[in-house]
Order: C-alpha cells, then sequence, then structure tokens
C-alpha cells in the first residue's frame, strides 16, 4: 500500500467526517487507507465515523477513552498503518483535488525528502502562513533585541509556481512522512500533547540528513485552529504550550527564551 492517511479527531465530528469525504472525493489513484485516531470524543464522532466505515473499507478506527493528544494518537495510527508513506491530515482540513496524489509523487521521486507539507489556503482560497524557521536563542534575540522582524514568524514562500521549496519546518496539519523518513528519525516524540511536536519532528529530520519540503502545487483547506477549539483560547493553550516549549528548548534555554521575549517586548515596542 502507497499510503495510510492518519488523522486524529476530537470532538470535531462535522469536520472530520467533511475531511474524510474530500479524501474520498479525490479519487486517488494508488492503494490508500484513512486511520481515524478519536481521542474519547463525546460528540458523536464515533458514531459517524462508524456509519462511514460501513460505506467504504478505506476506513479504520482507533478508539481512546481519553484525549492521549496529538502526538501520542498520531503514533497510534501509524503503529496501525500499512502505508509505505504516511500523511499526518488534521480533522479541520479538506484536500483539493489531486493535493494528496502530487505529496505522493514528490516525495517518491525526491530522494532527500523527509517531510512534505502542503500548501494551506483559507475557504476563500488566500494562502495561509505555514513554514517556519526553526527557533532558537540567537534568532529570538535577533528579533526581539535587534529589531530583526519576521525571523520567527509562520510564512508562506512566495511565488506563484506549485514548485517544492525547501524550508526548515511546516506546521503539521498535513504533514507528509516519507517511507525513508520513518526509518531514519522514526515516530513523533510523544512527551508532546500538542504544539511544539511538529518543529521537533522537522528537526529531527534535518539532524537524520533528509530534508523538508512545502509543495505549493497541493493544497489543502485549513480551517486554522478548528480542531483544536475545545481546549479555549488562553489558560488551556498555554498549558500545553509551556511543558512543550520546555521539553524542545531544554529549561534553561526557555526561560532565557522567554526572558528575552517579555523583556524585547516591554522595552523595545
Amino acid at each position: 500500500m502507497e499510503l495510510s492517511i492518519i488523522i486524529v479527531n476530537w470532538n470535531t465530528k462535522k469536520l472530520v467526517l467533511r475531511c474524510i469525504e474530500s479524501i474520498l472525493a479525490s479519487k486517488i489513484g494508488f492503494g490508500y487507507e484513512i486511520v481515524v485516531v478519536d481521542n474519547g470524543s463525546v460528540d458523536g464522532s464515533v458514531e459517524g465515523l462508524r456509519k462511514k466505515q460501513r460505506e467504504t473499507s478505506k476506513i479504520k478506527i482507533i478508539e481512546n477513552r481519553e484525549n492521549l493528544g496529538f502526538a501520542k494518537a498520531n503514533n497510534q495510527g501509524v503503529r496501525k498503518a500499512r502505508g509505505k508513506n504516511l500523511l499526518l491530515l488534521n480533522s479541520d482540513t479538506e484536500a483539493r483535488s489531486g493535493a494528496i496524489e502530487r505529496m505522493v509523487e514528490f516525495a517518491k521521486n525526491e530522494k532527500s525528502a523527509g517531510v512534505v507539507g502542503a500548501r494551506l489556503v483559507n475557504k476563500d482560497g488566500s494562502v495561509q502562513p505555514s513554514c517556519f524557521k526553526l527557533p532558537t536563542l540567537g534568532r529570538v534575540i535577533r528579533q526581539y533585541w535587534l529589531g530583526k522582524r519576521g525571523l520567527l514568524d509562520k510564512y508562506a514562500p512566495g511565488g506563484g509556481g506549485g514548485g517544492a521549496v525547501e524550508v526548515e519546518a511546516v506546521v503539521g496539519a498535513s504533514f507528509l512522512i516519507t517511507e525513508r523518513a520513518r526509518k531514519k528519525a522514526g515516530l513523533l516524540d510523544e512527551r508532546y500533547f500538542m504544539y511544539y511536536e511538529d518543529l521537533d519532528y522537522c528537526r529531527r529530520i534535518r539532524q537524520a540528513g533528509l530534508k523538508v519540503f512545502y509543495l505549493a502545487g497541493a493544497e489543502v483547506i485549513h480551517a486554522h485552529g478548528a480542531s483544536g477549539r475545545g481546549l479555549g483560547r488562553t489558560t488551556e493553550q498555554w498549558r500545553r504550550l509551556i511543558p512543550s516549549s520546555k521539553i524542545y528548548h531544554g529549561r534553561i534555554t526557555h526561560y532565557l527564551i522567554w526572558f528575552v521575549m517579555w523583556s524585547g517586548i516591554k522595552l523595545f515596542r
């Protein structure tokens, strides 16, 4: 089998069913499966997924009794996956026609590819920034103390073509992991409940001698933030973000970075 599409769902019944419909409507021309990992939803998601499963043999469902987080749930799906390549797809996405096939085709032809990210777009077709430069203390100092704007901001590579651009990291909403990457870098780090797991994996891919690409010709609609709305806008998100930052940077660097950011905002803005 060429591809396994892993979707983690948590209380986004309508979105996840719409996502699956977009995949099925794409009429992908090679063997694939859809593995949905439900993180203890209470909104009728599982019942809706089971109904959809009766309509097609392409869907597998893994049911968790509680929310195990993004990284751990994705890894559950990966361990059940049969595909050579893995596409981690957020439940709040919809694949446009041809997008998934283009990502897999590029991954097969570009031997250096470890991760391939799609061009994420809004419902109106406008492009979402979805690439990063990996955050470092040096870059934080240059942005917040030395005024080098945009070093740490999400961006979308310029140009109107549909080609691939090598980047340092892509967001995890549409995140293809190649077979060679899986062998060299393994699974997502399950210490991350959510946030930073995509940056961490892209960093590990680069350390393994592979590359991260942004493929502009593969468009995926993304209702940004919809898959995590149940977490709330402030307290709960920060409660997840800060521990993930400490894991990614290490505790000392984490506190140095947050001091530079805090002082830069207070003193220079």
